[in-house]
């Protein structure tokens, strides 16, 4: 009798120490479980907080660009050209020439950095027919030689000297020409 009460004693502690490692095998599946979910979220979490990080940087990239930018369309803003142009007529005794003559001056504000820069565009250049002498110098009537002069000096007063020519500029009015975003 005695086996018999030592089993029926011994029987209720196996069954209790086989469900005890039942359930601890049980709970141990279901914490790893758990723990894969767990792991899991916080990757996607890492994600989305690393791809939110990237974008953020990006963003501020994109920011400082169009602050950059917009300082610099600023400041180029504060450039600006300064043109003026003037038509210079140059009339000699056998040809004329009419020039346009273009100024540009740049400034920063109202600071110039640069003196007049000058180009000229010849826009008309030609023979003068007005003041040609129509008659040439070796066909014309022989010149009488008078006693106590020169034939030269004789020359000299049948064609009148011709009055000096002073160019004159002619303003047609400053242009102001700014570059940059307008």
């Amino acid at each position: 009798m005695h086996l018999d009460a030592f089993l029926w004693l011994f029987l209720p502690v196996f069954v209790a120490g086989g469900s005890a490692l039942l359930s601890f095998y049980i709970m141990q599946a279901r914490m790893e479980v758990a723990l894969a979910k767990e792991r899991e979220s916080l990757a996607e979490a890492r994600a989305t907080i690393t791809s939110h990080k990237v974008t953020l940087e990006e963003r501020i990239k994109a920011t400082e660009e169009a602050t950059r930018r917009r300082a610099l369309d600023e400041f180029m803003q504060d450039f600006r050209v300064e043109e003026r142009s003037y038509v210079r007529e140059s009339k000699s005794l056998s040809a004329s020439k009419k020039s346009m003559i273009m100024q540009e001056r740049l400034f920063f504000r109202n600071i110039p950095l640069s003196n007049w820069i000058e180009r000229e565009m010849i826009v008309e250049e030609g023979a003068d027919l007005d003041r040609v002498p129509h008659s040439s110098v070796f066909t014309g009537p022989a010149i009488p030689q008078p006693e106590g002069r020169l034939p030269i000096s004789k020359m000299i007063e049948e064609f009148p000297a011709p009055a000096p020519v002073r160019e004159k500029p002619a303003v047609l009015g400053p242009r102001v020409v700014a570059f940059g975003a307008q």
